[in-house]
């Protein structure tokens, strides 16, 4: 039996080429966990890398064996159990019915070892977001404010005189004139080292020495004809330009934090906006994020206070809207910057509240973003906010809402939200 191993190394010491295989072939697997690792898993560490088990049965691969041919007879030392012709039965559960394997018992002769497999944090977010895409993408491509930016990209022969590179001129200058007066400059020496052996020397002929001046002033005068530098010597910098793309977003997180908000509700926001955020920084290099809780009032707070802060009285969630759209209006003009919004909620709110709530997002909000979505985490039955928001969602396609209960359902709905778009 020959095995054939592909034991070429990349950095680390990984085969990128046999991981890429094993995750493709064993992918259905892989996925299963790192599903359930979004709901298992802290949220610090919520973007590692993960350990994959795997059972043994599901990855053996058959295999070609060179069987010995003929009919072959064994004398086994030590035998007091069996006679010559005796046929012996093969063993259940293995090659050996004695063996001290450390798979789980089976009632029906089959281990249950499994294989450890871990995969790094690019990998684990690779297979956490694949058929995921961000909705109106290729519409938001369209729309991006592209800039251009100038950037060197060699010499030329043309150009203006302010870009003339002195440096390359120059040494163009002195291949050519070496190239153009090297024998010429060979021949002069030659004719100037004979010119002066015949001066040295008694009896030289007249003529033979005026012909060699002749010689030498032609040369000279040949090769001073020869330009210091000339026009097909210059070099010019060149420049180019290039579309640069803004890849630069916004996520604006809002969250109810009045005394109806736990802090295992809190927790689930939390997991949904870590996901967004990871999902965000695959698609745009610059990503700021603004929180803003809210209670009867808004305010923008850093992350620590958007999620352990907890105040009390009544809820209303306009406020944190009107919020939003003047910082958005102030810091992050919509003609420069992607604009994503995540809302979450129990969903209590001032009931008349509701109304200026789905006002404010049809006419300042949902015009100028490209995704806001909404999550109203709770056990009860919907109010009057879940049904003006899936009003809008009929209306906008950049809005989706959507239903959490559990910490199960979290990334279910996330890739419900984000799923790739039919064409």
């Amino acid at each position: 039996m020959a095995n054939f191993i592909d034991r070429r190394l990349n950095a680390k010491g990984k085969s990128t080429v046999n991981r890429q295989r094993f995750i493709e072939r064993y992918k259905k697997q892989i996925k299963k966990a790192v599903s359930d690792a979004v709901t298992k898993r802290s949220v610090t560490d919520i973007d590692k890398g993960e350990k994959i088990s795997i059972p043994t049965r599901d990855i053996s691969e058959p295999q070609f064996r060179q069987g010995q041919g003929g009919v072959r007879e064994r004398v086994h030392p030590g035998n007091d159990q069996f006679n010559r012709g005796d046929q012996i039965e093969r063993p259940k559960g293995g090659q050996g019915s004695g063996g001290s394997g450390k798979g789980d018992a089976s009632d029906s002769g089959e281990g249950n070892d499994d294989f450890v497999f871990q995969i790094s944090k690019d990998e684990y977010l690779e297979l956490l977001f694949e058929d995921l895409e961000l909705p109106n993408l290729q519409k938001n491509r369209l729309n991006k404010l592209v800039e251009y930016q100038t950037y060197r990209a060699g010499f030329t022969n043309d150009g203006v005189p302010a870009n003339i590179n002195i440096v390359r001129s120059l040494r163009s200058s002195l291949a050519r004139r070496i190239a153009m007066t090297g024998n010429k400059k060979s021949l002069l020496k030659q004719l100037e080292q004979e010119l002066d052996q015949l001066e040295n020397t008694p009896g030289s002929k007249a003529e033979l020495i005026i012909n060699l001046k002749t010689q030498i002033e032609e040369l000279k005068k040949q090769i001073a004809k020869v330009p210091f530098i000339d026009t097909f010597d210059l070099r010019y910098n060149n420049y180019a330009k290039r579309e640069k793309p803004s890849t630069q977003a916004v996520m604006f997180c809002l969250m109810d934090v009045s005394g109806s908000m736990d802090q295992a509700t809190k927790d689930m926001a939390k997991r949904f906006y870590i996901l967004l955020y990871l999902f965000l920084t695959r698609t745009y290099k610059n990503l700021e994020v603004v929180y803003i809780r809210h209670h009867t009032q808004a305010k923008e707070v850093d992350e620590h206070e958007f999620f352990y802060s907890q105040e009390t009285g009544g809820t209303i969630v306009s406020s944190a809207l009107k919020l939003m759209h003047e910082i958005q209006q102030e810091r992050y003009p919509a003609n420069e910057w992607n604009i994503y919004a995540a809302q979450a909620s129990d969903g209590d709110n001032w009931s008349d509240d509701s109304p200026v709530c789905k006002e404010l997002l049809k006419k300042h909000i949902l015009p100028m973003v490209r995704y806001f979505s909404y999550i109203e985490i709770t056990h009860r039955a919907h109010q009057t906010l879940w049904r003006e928001y899936e009003q809008l969602q009929e209306t906008f396609d950049n809005m989706a809402v959507q239903h959490i209960k559990q910490v199960e359902d979290i990334y279910p709905v996330f890739r419900e939200l984000f799923k790739k778009q039919s064409v």
